[in-house]
């Protein structure tokens, strides 16, 4: 497949300000997508009215609208500027509603502007949760029990049908904005009153709660020559019932069989064959723990929160394939890291995206997580196990703490932090640290909290880890196989009571130094400067003569 030869100037929406909740994922999307758009010889036009995001910078697009992202403001720039197409999947939900609205005001007909892409109809397939259960249903997948509702009394009615603990899902909404779960009509009543009025269409799912099920996400990519391939596979920490941008949340996929994990990575890709989908799409599901039963939770048509993760996880370009996809580009056309689109990405490293919450600017705001996302950014770590990664992450949150205890918890009486972790809260992983340290057995703490017990023996392998270290000292043979797992010489040295900087000057005396390795999911043998940091393996990092400058990030996104 060729690119699009009828098309010159496109237009590109951006996600707008950041909200609390919504994070910053869709800049790096719009931005990647401009610069492939770019790259292929179109003139690009960029509408986004965040001033913060890199996207807006004059040398993304050709040029920039710093205009509120509303139907009004959107079609003024359109009938001015006249574009030959316009690509709905890249500025998050905002972009996708806005080119919807735009196709059915009849504007898009009137500028003679294209939807490249994903068509209208499967984006509301994919978005309208009666159409969606309908597609599902036609397929042969399994779909939640639910019912979609208008008005408050339909909802309570349906409610009553399914069963009671139900979910609340308004349709069209971003990071599961009104949404949540109730246990009883008083709480249907208190969630039901606002999920109805951000809904943009007024409609609202009530399904049945398969809260503690495993959730599982596919982030799958499909050509117009209805060639589909998998990029990343994912799995959250937390069961189903913490809106996934809120979960701890780990790649590849650990704790399934081979039967299971072919099972759901055929039905996601079953399902993006089905919807039409030209570009990446995120395929979420729920699993039973203790069967292969599983549900469809949904469907995003667009690059999603988890495309940014799975994007980086794999060091798969989503965005910008995405956006030569819409152009017209066949998968193995699109030149990616030494191979082509096509090469499905293959991890031999562990990534755990830990979220970053508010709480701290917010003290008062209640710190309990559900279907609403809460976070305002994320941090990733890669290591060579499970345990390096997640020690990483929570390294890299900036919340004060430099390993997975928080001193709060050490006054709690073991009743209170067994209560604490019987809800979904943003520190509940640090409360099941603390209960690991007292003994708590590892079946009491599934049984509580649903987690996946393959985690929680990781968190108990830390912990080991530490009682190792108090036990025995810490051994040149006990230090290297610390720094291995993931420890920081900070924690090293509290459990010790040395300083820092001497625990790094040892360890750098013993040699026991990190290389850096390098991130090639496609394995083309080429060298690609993706580079993570690990005590094991050899270095893969390339010297060169040039000069050299180092760029500091903003680290997790706050507010």
């Amino acid at each position: 497949m060729a690119k699009r030869t009828d098309v010159k100037k496109v237009l590109i929406i951006g996600s707008g300000p950041i909200v609390i909740g919504q994070a910053a994922e869709f800049d790096y999307a719009g931005t990647q997508a401009c610069l492939a758009l770019k790259e292929e010889g179109y003139e690009v036009i960029l509408c986004n009215s965040n001033p913060a995001t890199i996207m807006t910078d004059t040398q993304i697009a050709d040029k920039v609208y710093m205009e509120p992202l509303t139907l009004e403001y959107i079609a003024k720039i359109l009938r001015y500027e006249r574009p030959d197409a316009i690509i709905p999947g890249i500025g998050g939900q905002t972009g996708l509603n806005l080119c919807v609205q735009l196709e059915k005001k009849g504007i898009l007909n009137e500028c003679q502007t294209k939807l490249l892409g994903t068509s209208s109809k499967s984006i509301e397939m994919a978005e309208d949760r009666e159409l969606f259960k309908e597609m599902c249903q036609r397929i042969g997948e399994p779909v939640i029990p639910s019912e979609i509702t208008y008005d408050l009394e339909h909802a309570k009615k349906a409610a009553l049908e399914i069963g009671y603990p139900v979910v609340l899902r308004p349709a069209f909404t971003l990071g599961g904005t009104g949404g949540g779960f109730a246990n009883n009509e008083e709480e249907l009543v208190e969630i039901g009153l606002n999920a109805f009025k951000l809904s943009p269409v007024h409609q609202v799912l009530i399904e049945k709660s398969v809260k503690g099920y495993k959730e599982i996400e596919f982030e799958v990519m499909r050509d117009g020559n209805d060639k589909a391939i998998t990029i990343c596979g994912m799995e959250n920490v937390d069961p189903v019932g913490v809106h996934t941008g809120d979960s701890i949340v780990v790649a590849p996929i650990l704790s399934l069989n081979d039967k299971d994990l072919k099972m759901l990575n055929d039905s996601a890709l079953k399902i993006i064959h089905e919807l039409k989908i030209e570009g990446g799409c995120n395929v979420q599901f729920a699993l039973n723990p203790y069967s292969s039963e599983y549900f469809l939770i949904e469907v995003n048509p667009r690059v999603s929160r988890s495309s940014a993760l799975a994007s980086k996880a794999s060091g798969y370009p989503i965005a910008r394939v995405t956006a030569k996809i819409a152009m017209g580009m066949a998968l193995e056309d699109i030149p990616v890291a030494g191979g082509t689109a096509a090469i499905e990405p293959s991890l031999d490293y562990i990534v755990a995206k830990f979220p970053r919450f508010p709480f701290d600017k917010f003290a008062s705001a209640p710190n309990t997580l559900g279907t609403q996302m809460k976070a305002t950014g994320e941090v990733m770590g890669i290591g060579s196990s499970l345990e390096e990664c997640m020690l990483k992450s929570v390294r890299s949150l900036e919340t004060g703490v430099c390993h997975f205890h928080l001193a709060k918890f050490d006054s709690y009486t073991d009743d209170e932090l067994y209560a604490y972790i019987s809800e979904f809260k943003d520190d509940q992983v640090f409360a099941i640290f603390e209960l690991i340290r007292r003994g708590a057995s590892l079946e009491k703490l599934h049984k509580i909290t649903m987690i996946t017990p393959l985690f929680l023996e990781s968190y108990k392998k830390i912990v080991d880890m530490e009682n190792k270290v108090k036990e025995q000292g810490l051994t040149d043979e006990i230090l290297r196989e610390a720094k291995v797992m993931g420890f920081g010489d900070k924690f090293l040295g509290i459990l010790t009571g040395t300083p820092e900087v001497d625990i790094y000057n040892r360890r750098k005396s013993l040699g026991i130094v990190p290389v850096f390795r390098m991130v090639d999911t496609l394995h083309t043998g080429k060298y690609i400067a993706y580079l993570y940091s690990s005590y094991t393996g050899k270095n893969e990092s390339r010297h060169t003569d040039k000069k050299k400058i180092i760029v500091l990030g903003a680290d997790s996104g706050r507010h």
